[in-house]
Order: C-alpha cells, then structure tokens, then sequence
C-alpha cells in the first residue's frame, strides 16, 4: 500500500476509535453494557401505595373516615403560597383512583394548623362536606342544595370577586353540618373562624377558602355524594405529608 492510502486507514482507525469512546461517555453501548461489559442498571420505578391518598402522610391519613369513598385533596404549593392543585380521588374495592384534577386557590397568606378569624390562612386538615349552596339554581347537587341570594358577595368588593359564591360548598370546620353554607353559628366560638368554603375562582388567594373554576364547581357538586361520606384532605404539600 502506497504511503497515502496507509495514512487514510488510521485516520479512519482513529474516527472509529473516537465514536466509540463518545458512545461509551454517554451510555450509549447499544447491547444495553457499560464500558465495563457488566449490563447496564436502570433506577427501579417507585410504585404508590393505592390504598393510600398520595402525599398525605399518616397522621391525615388516619383522619380519614373508614367509610369515605370520595376525598377531594387539596395540596397547597407552599406554607405561604395562596396557590394549589385540587383532586378528587375516588375509592374502588381498597384502592383510590385519581378522578379529576384543577388549578386552585387557598388562603391569601397560606395555611396554618391554627386557624383564627382573619388570619388570611386555610385551615391544615380532614374536614367532612355535608352541604352546598349558593346564589345561582341548583345545577344537580348530590349534596343538600340552598339557593340564597344571601350569598352574594357585598358589590363593595372588587367586581372580580362577585361570582365567588355563585356556587358553594361547605367545608365542616367549625360549622354545624346539616344546615346551609352561610349559617353563622361557630360550635368553637368566633374567633375559630369558620364560612370556610369551596366555592368559584377569582383568580388569586382567598380569605381562608379554597377556590376552583366555576366548571370544576359543577363538576363537584353533581359528584359529591353524600351515601359516598365525601371529605377534603387540605393543606401545603409539606404539613399534608407530615
């Protein structure tokens, strides 16, 4: 061979030998080995528990009543964030099943384990729905249904805001169950706070409520069963994880 074609073979012996360090750096040994020769290890996938609402650690968990079937999950982005995911499982046989999900407010200044009257915090914990309202005829509530123009939201509020309670649903803190949404009475006393609702999006954080879209709010209330013993597990992901 000619001096020429001898220096074309280890050029070319050289481009090869360059590809296959490159493949190796990156992985890329194409029967699935290492540089080693040893097969290749892949992370094992983490499997979720089913019997279990996902994030919610045991203390919550226990909360949760044996019979409930129906458990709509708020997790909240931060101690301090007025933003949150809201989903509704539902439970078939001993597994629960991620249903729906939306975006969703909370308290303007979070969530709290301690809640008091106009702290701008949503309330840490398990709380029962037992009942709905609102301004607006009833769309197909499973739940006990009051239509009141009682629940207006005063018109010296911003005019964002006036749809709020278009359509509402209790969450049983401090309240007496079995009676409408805006009953004033608060068995813990006022300074408990309580009118803590489910209830139409205004696009930011709430007094203490959480808040979803008005489609999200049907969605809710034509689902909610009452023989399903529904409940909400709420709070930031870190106190729903504890």
């Amino acid at each position: 061979m000619h001096s020429g074609g001898v220096r074309r073979a280890v050029a070319a012996t050289a481009v090869v030998a360059s590809l296959v360090t490159a493949l190796s750096a990156c992985g890329g040994a194409k029967d699935g080995r290492t540089d080693t020769g040893r097969p290749a290890t892949r992370p094992h996938a983490t499997t979720a528990d089913p019997t279990r609402i996902p994030g919610v650690g045991d203390r919550l968990q226990r909360q949760i009543p044996s019979g409930s079937r129906q458990v709509v999950a708020v997790y909240g982005d931060g101690k301090n964030s007025a933003d949150s995911k809201v989903v509704l499982y539902t439970k078939h046989g001993s597994a629960w099943q991620r249903e729906r999900d939306w975006a969703g407010h909370n308290g303007k200044k979070g969530w709290t384990t301690d809640h008091h009257e106009d702290d701008d915090r949503s309330p840490v914990g398990v709380f029962t729905l037992s009942d709905a309202g609102g301004v607006l005829p009833d769309p197909g509530s499973g739940l006990p249904y009051t239509r009141s123009a009682a629940f207006a939201a005063p018109r010296w509020w911003a005019k964002s805001h006036w749809h709020d309670f278009d359509y509402v649903i209790a969450i049983d803190y401090n309240r007496v169950k079995g009676t409408p949404p805006n009953d004033p009475t608060r068995p813990e006393g006022q300074e408990k706070g309580g009118g803590i609702w489910l209830h139409m999006d205004h696009g930011s954080g709430t007094s203490a409520c959480v808040s979803v879209s008005e489609s999200a709010m049907k969605y809710l209330l034509r689902t909610l069963d009452p023989r399903q013993h529904p409940v909400v597990v709420m709070g930031d992901r870190a106190d729903l994880a504890a």
